[in-house]
This record gives structure tokens, C-alpha cells and sequence, in this order.
């Protein structure tokens, strides 16, 4: 029984570093295979694996093709039996691939499973399970909402809080995900018209479709550090790629119609938000102006995306 650990590098190399150094110490007992693909970034990964990770097949993208289709790619370079898609901005705490991989062998119909993910700071990452995304849910989505009600079926995630074994979900979060490397090519790998964002949930939704399950599984724990890859350039493109990805998800999924009703909801949410900042922008206090200002902005850019401009131009 082998694994193949795939990661994709997006400028990350200082984080890639740290995730490594724990690969290297928690699978020590395990036939191991860790394939790590950069995505053009050419952020000087490749001088740091050869360095540092001499057991680490490297390949080199020469533009940034996306996370899904650089995992693809790295795909095609696996032989491990199972296969971990892991991002490079986490850590692997004590026995979690061990926990993992008796958990997959041992739950019924187990396509997929997804440790507990926890914050820099140790705080749970409630965001480790999901609902499958839905018009409704994701127009809905705000943090207001998710604090006053943190274990809603909208979220789809009261099982991260409630769990003490394996538990099935609707879906998990893509920073750690395990499954068999014949199931993973059986569905066709990650869908290429995903960029960045909702490749995690398509996937799962893959499997779910073919009759196996999602398994979450809090006896084993993973830091995500979140953000990692994104950080080095912030910017508005990030919002709107997230609006692009839930409506390819949808049409994908659910068809044109749901898709259509995905981007009014959004653009309706928008507006609502964006009256209730303006509404509220003067009676608020000086700080907070400053963070009112750029949920502004935010919505603003998901207002004008919904009405129809197109994501290229943030």
C-alpha cells in the first residue's frame, strides 16, 4: 500500500518549506511518493526542493495553468496507490495520514476523506466541511450569518463542531483531501474549466454522483495556514473569480438555469449589502469606515460582475 502526496506551488516556497519538513516527519513508515508541480511562478522552488527535498519529484509549469489542472498534471506522474492532494500552506500534525489512511480503508463506500483543519492560531477551520454550493447558500454566505448561526444546514459544516469520529458530509475542504488514485482517474481528475476556487466542491460532488461518499475525519488534524498562495498579490480578482467558479459549478452540475439564478442572487445580494454600507457608512465609527470602505469596493466589483462585466478586466 503507497501514497503519493500531490502539491501545487503557487509562489509559496517559504510555506512549502514548512509543509515538507512535516511530510518528512510524520510519514516516515510510509511508502511514499511527493510530487510538487509549480505553477509559473518560478519562485525559486525548484533551487529549495533540490537543496532541501532531493526525494521530491519536481515539474514545472511554464504559465500559471490553474490549481486544477496543475494537480491534473502532476496526476500524470503518480503511482502511489492513494493519493493526497495537499496544499503547500499546511502542516501535518502527529499520526493525521496514518488516521487518514486506516479511515479510508475502513469506512464503507469511502470515496473521499478530509481531515479536521485548524487556523495558525489552533482555532478550528470551520470552513473543513461544507455544504455543496447552491444559489441559496452562497448568496447568502456572510459572516454576520455564519456567527449567528455557525452550524446552519447553509453552511453544510455542524459536523466539524460536533464530531468526535469519522462522520459522511456533503463535501471538505480542498487544502487536505484523500482518496484512491484509481477513483481520482476514474472521475477524470480535477474539472479543467475550474481556475482557482470550487474545484474542491466539483470534485466531491463527482463523487457523490458515482454513489461514494465524503468522509470527514477529526482524529486527524492538519494546520491550514489559508491564504498562502494568494497573499503574495491581493487584489479584487480573487471576489470575482469566486462568483466565475460557483457559476461554472452550477452550470456544470445543476444546468444553464441554475446557473443564471446563481448570478442574479449574487448580483441582488450585492445590491443589498452595498445599500445597508451606505446606509450605515456615516454613523459608524472612523475605524471601522476604513474596513466599510472596502466591502464597498467588494461589492461594488460582484454588483458590476452580475450585471455582466467581465472578470478579465480586475
Amino acid at each position: 500500500m503507497s501514497l503519493s502526496i500531490l502539491i501545487v506551488n503557487w509562489n509559496s516556497t517559504e510555506l512549502l518549506r514548512k509543509c515538507l519538513r512535516t511530510v518528512r516527519e510524520t510519514c516516515a513508515d510510509l511508502v511514499l511518493q511527493i510530487v510538487v508541480v509549480d505553477s509559473g511562478s518560478f519562485d525559486g522552488c525548484c533551487e529549495m526542493l533540490e537543496a532541501e527535498f532531493s526525494e521530491v519529484e519536481f515539474i514545472q509549469s511554464l504559465e500559471n495553468i490553474g490549481f486544477g489542472r496543475s494537480n491534473n498534471l502532476g496526476f500524470q506522474h503518480v503511482n502511489g496507490d492513494y493519493l493526497l492532494l495537499l496544499n503547500p500552506d499546511t502542516e501535518l500534525k502527529p499520526h493525521a495520514i496514518a488516521t487518514l489512511m486506516e479511515a479510508i480503508q475502513e469506512l464503507p463506500a469511502a470515496g473521499l476523506v478530509s481531515p479536521r483543519l485548524i487556523n495558525t492560531d489552533g482555532l478550528l477551520q470551520t470552513s473543513c466541511v461544507q455544504s455543496l454550493p447552491t444559489p441559496l447558500n452562497q448568496a447568502l454566505d456572510c459572516e454576520l450569518l455564519r456567527r449567528l448561526f455557525p452550524s446552519s444546514r447553509l453552511w453544510g459544516n455542524k459536523a466539524a463542531f460536533a464530531a468526535s469520529e469519522p462522520i459522511e458530509v456533503e463535501a471538505v475542504s480542498g487544502a487536505a483531501m484523500l482518496l484512491r488514485s484509481d477513483i481520482f482517474r476514474l472521475v477524470g481528475g480535477f474539472s479543467a474549466g475550474f481556475f482557482m476556487y470550487g474545484e474542491d466542491m466539483d470534485l466531491c460532488a463527482k463523487l457523490r454522483q458515482r454513489g461514494l461518499k465524503i468522509y470527514h475525519v477529526p482524529g486527524a488534524t492538519v494546520v491550514h495556514h489559508g491564504g498562502g498562495s494568494s497573499s503574495a498579490q491581493v487584489s479584487q480578482f480573487g471576489t470575482i473569480m469566486k462568483r466565475v467558479a460557483g457559476e461554472y459549478y452550477m452550470r456544470l452540475n445543476k444546468g444553464p438555469a441554475v446557473s443564471l439564478l446563481f448570478r442574479l442572487l449574487q448580483g441582488l445580494s450585492a445590491f443589498v449589502r452595498l445599500s445597508l454600507l451606505v446606509l450605515t457608512n456615516k454613523i459608524i465609527h472612523r475605524q471601522r469606515r476604513i474596513q466599510a470602505n472596502a466591502s464597498l469596493q467588494k461589492w461594488w466589483y460582484v454588483l458590476r460582475w452580475a450585471m455582466g462585466a467581465s472578470h478579465k478586466r480586475y
